[in-house]
């Protein structure tokens, strides 16, 4: 998911939102410091979930987080061994980092 709230896999998983790539980013200096166990998390049935945040509403761009979460994810193996993945994401904002996934073939 990619909401300031970091809550579209609350359900799936249970529990509050889980912790962010970003904000996990910003905590340790960089997306390169993270681990994928520090950001995916497994929930009901197996499902892989994974929140990429985004800034506060009106600070920063949240494609940009998109666009940052999706390479990170690719680059440590998330994407192995699924046979399917489902991006959330805001409806309501017009942004060239939210079109990235389509735009390189990452999401139909």
């Amino acid at each position: 998911g990619c909401d300031p709230k970091a809550d579209s896999t609350r359900l799936i998983l249970n529990a509050k939102a889980q912790d962010t790539v970003l904000h996990l980013a910003a905590t340790e200096g960089s997306v390169e410091d993270l681990e994928l166990e520090d950001v995916l998390k497994v929930g009901y049935r197996g499902i892989k979930c994974v929140e990429s945040g985004g800034p506060e509403p009106g600070v920063g761009c949240a494609g940009r987080g998109v666009i940052t979460s999706i390479n990170f994810l690719e680059e440590n193996g998330a994407y192995n061994d699924v046979d399917y993945v489902s991006y959330d994401v805001l409806g309501d904002v017009v942004c060239g980092g939210f079109a990235m996934p389509i735009r390189e073939n990452k999401a139909q």
